[in-house]
């Protein structure tokens, strides 16, 4: 268990102060009035920060159980996370940053909001808005077929693209029917494949080839492989390599002056890059994966620097003029298309605005951006464990509740009273979306523990013989079950997903 590093590395962003004609004779009494104010506002800010590290919760809790509100200390040591790093934002400004913990459990380094997280899938949202800024330049179209804004590959065709084209839109939207799912980057020293050859699924590309295999416009289906086809539409209508375009369209403009798509780090980057974990405390061979499928993968960044895109968008939603995108290519971008999507961003109409997020999970490292654009609110949490994503829904909970968000409040549930001969019957080894799980029966108490969520079992609660639900994610699992035989399988449900599992062979 990783040693968690009490003392918080961090600091906090003061707003501006009013600024008034005065006569001389009252300047220094406006001044120490001015030196009090913003005493006070650290104050009150710091207020904050201890009750969002003293009031993590998981989002569900069991009713007439024990207060359940924990510190952040303590939840990092439970879910076997060496660092986290938070930046906050409020009233449409980087509020708050603090870091936690160690970068890497051997060496002992602390983290510092200046350590370096890779953010996995958030690069498809920093991503998104180098592609619309091309848009807007007219460089790209969103509509026009994508293959007539490619040269050196091109989609290979089949039935469903002589249905409806690929366009930029329904890549950036994730319903151009692409597959490929993710990616599982490459070791450090391993070789790395060229973009070309992962699209064609050539060695030594470790995923299969990139390929449309539905109907493009006509379902969601998450493609990392569709953001490789953005990245190399990209790199041929900027004319340079992708790490440099964007650099200069989106990461210069926002002032990232920590983040970066480059593969290699420099080397006193590297010295502040955190390590990736395993969800049981290892560290992964060689410090990091390597991602060339860089649009959909491959940025190094600190909550910080992704805080600046959640204020510009915000600025942007406000009329306000962007660093990136006009207001009215921003409103495009986080307009729902297909699924609960729009244009590399999730987005949720919420009141009188769009709540837009993204997480990210490379081997090691768990990541969550949100925001929202009408409250001036948001927030950004990096971890380097596969098991961080608990972690973070944790304190998101604790940031809601402590700034009066409408999302991501604590549900009370009802468990009913276990019966160990049923727990019996449940109890065994199934296939969960494709890799191993285990529902492990301890008396009158019932677990469930696969990889998919990290290493340490789940625990069950009843509410019927065959239904249960957790509190360590909100989610709910369903026992197939004839009599008083063994369970054949269970369907987990997730939110609007459910996900079967059938018994072990």
């Amino acid at each position: 268990m990783p040693r968690v590093n009490q003392t918080a590395h961090g600091h906090w962003f003061p707003g501006p102060l009013p600024v008034r004609r005065v006569v001389a004779s009252t300047v220094l009494m406006l001044a120490a009035a001015a030196t009090a104010s913003a005493q006070e506002l650290a104050a009150e800010i710091q207020s904050r920060i201890s009750r969002v590290e003293q009031g993590l919760s998981t989002r569900v809790v069991v009713k007439g159980g024990p207060d359940q509100k924990m510190s952040l200390a303590t939840r990092m040591a439970f879910h076997e996370v060496p660092a986290v790093s938070i930046a906050l934002i409020n009233d449409g400004r980087i509020e708050w940053a603090r870091a936690y913990g160690m970068l890497d459990t051997a060496s002992q380094r602390p983290a510092t909001p200046a350590s370096l997280f890779q953010a996995g899938s958030v690069s498809k949202s920093i991503s998104a808005l180098g592609a619309l800024r091309l848009v807007e330049q007219g460089r790209l179209s969103l509509d026009a077929p994508a293959n007539g804004q490619l040269s050196s590959w091109k989609i290979p065709d089949n039935r469903f693209t002589r249905q409806s084209p690929v366009t930029l839109r329904g890549l950036l939207n994730h319903s151009a029917g692409m597959n490929v799912h993710g990616f599982h980057g490459y070791a450090r020293g391993e070789p790395v494949p060229s973009l070309l050859q992962v699209l064609d699924g050539m060695a030594p590309a470790d995923s299969e080839p990139v390929r449309v295999e539905a109907t493009p416009g006509t379902e969601w289906r998450y493609s990392g492989g569709g953001y490789s086809v953005i990245q190399l539409m990209m790199t041929e209508a900027a004319g340079e390599p992708f790490p440099e375009s964007m650099q200069a369209m989106v990461l210069g403009p926002l002032d990232m002056k920590d983040s970066t798509f480059d593969l290699t780090l420099p080397p006193a980057w590297e010295a502040r890059a955190a390590i990736a974990h395993r969800s049981d405390g290892r560290p992964v061979p060689g410090g990091w994966h390597v991602y060339p499928e860089s649009a959909a993968a491959a940025l190094w960044t600190t909550p910080t620097d992704l805080a600046r895109v959640v204020v510009d968008i915000q600025q942007m939603q406000s009329g306000k003029p962007g660093k990136v995108l006009s207001s009215a290519m921003a409103a495009t971008m986080l307009s729902r298309g297909l699924g609960e999507y729009g244009l590399g961003w999730y987005v949720e109409e919420m009141g009188g605005g769009t709540s837009f997020a993204h997480s990210g999970g490379t081997e090691g490292f768990r990541s969550q951006l949100y925001g929202y654009t009408h409250t001036g609110q948001g927030v950004v949490v990096m971890t380097n464990s596969d098991s961080g994503a608990a972690l973070i829904d944790e304190i998101l909970v604790s940031v809601a509740a402590e700034y009066g968000w409408p999302e991501f409040q604590i549900t009370e549930k009802v468990a009913l009273e276990s019966d160990p001969t049923t727990n019996a019957m449940l109890a065994g080894h199934y296939i969960l979306a494709g890799k191993p799980a285990q529902v492990i029966a301890e008396g009158d108490r019932l677990y469930l523990q696969s990889d998919l969520f990290g290493n340490r079992p789940m625990q069950l609660f009843a509410e019927s013989k065959t239904r249960f639900f957790l509190t360590a994610q909100d989610m709910t699992v369903e026992f197939q079950q004839a009599g008083g035989e063994k369970a054949s399988g269970f369907s987990l449900k997730r939110g609007n997903n459910a996900y079967p599992a059938t018994a072990a062979p």
